[in-house]
């Protein structure tokens, strides 16, 4: 008899149209890629994020048990099929209470399940999921550390090359950089960065470049 496999990551890429009839955009909005994360094994799993395309991230879990869907914060294009896709899988939708603001934008009075907390922590596949509030890109961004997996899921807190953007009112680049530095540059240098957005990096390959960004302001 095999071993049963270990937990492990996937990547699905979902894609849609954001900000239409905002203004300065087309009609149709600006098209954008979202990295959904996928963290479990066979049996089951937890999803990190759910933009753009249900059905993609639906045949993504599979026949799994979805353990929840962990919203890493409230923007249009982390969050606008959470509802079509919790009701598919029949799981909850995690969402820390300081970006309800930004959920409601989109879901009206119709609220995620449960509140994330910092420190609150999941087991899927036998891996402990922690999580980490990083206020800056908005007020309620966390991030997901897994230990076991030397990784971390980012959001939009953390990229290849960066912070997340801070143009809104309610963003701060000095509060995300102090989370950065605070929460993420402690944790081992090996470990690998999975953002909402693009390629995974490592934590080691952008603490280095902290005061270029602290010069260019962004």
């Amino acid at each position: 008899m095999s071993e049963a496999a270990g937990p492990r990551i996937d990547r699905v890429i979902t894609q849609g149209y954001i900000g239409a009839g905002r203004e300065g955009a087309p009609p149709e909005g600006f098209l954008l890629e979202n990295n959904v994360w996928l963290l479990g094994d066979e049996e089951s799993v937890l999803v990190v994020d759910a933009g753009h395309d249900a059905e993609a991230i639906i045949r993504g879990v599979g026949d799994r048990e979805a353990l929840g869907i962990l919203l890493t914060h409230g923007h249009e294009d982390h969050i606008s099929v959470a509802l079509d896709t919790a009701r598919a899988l029949d799981t909850h939708i995690y969402l820390h209470p300081a970006d309800l603001f930004l959920w409601q934008e989109v879901y009206g009075e119709r609220l995620p399940d449960f509140e994330l907390a910092d420190g609150a922590s999941f087991l899927v596949a036998g891996a402990e999921v922690v999580t980490l509030h990083t206020p800056g890109h908005t007020p309620g961004s966390v991030c997901f550390a897994i230990p076991s997996l030397g990784t971390v899921l980012t959001g939009d807190t953390l990229f290849e090359g960066g912070p997340g953007a801070t143009r809104w009112d309610y963003s701060s680049f000095p509060q995300i950089v102090q989370s950065i530095q605070d929460r993420l540059f402690t944790l081992p240098g090996e470990t690998v960065a999975r953002p909402g957005h693009g390629a995974s990096t490592t934590i080691e390959r952008e603490e280095p470049q902290l005061q270029e960004w602290l010069s260019r302001g962004w």
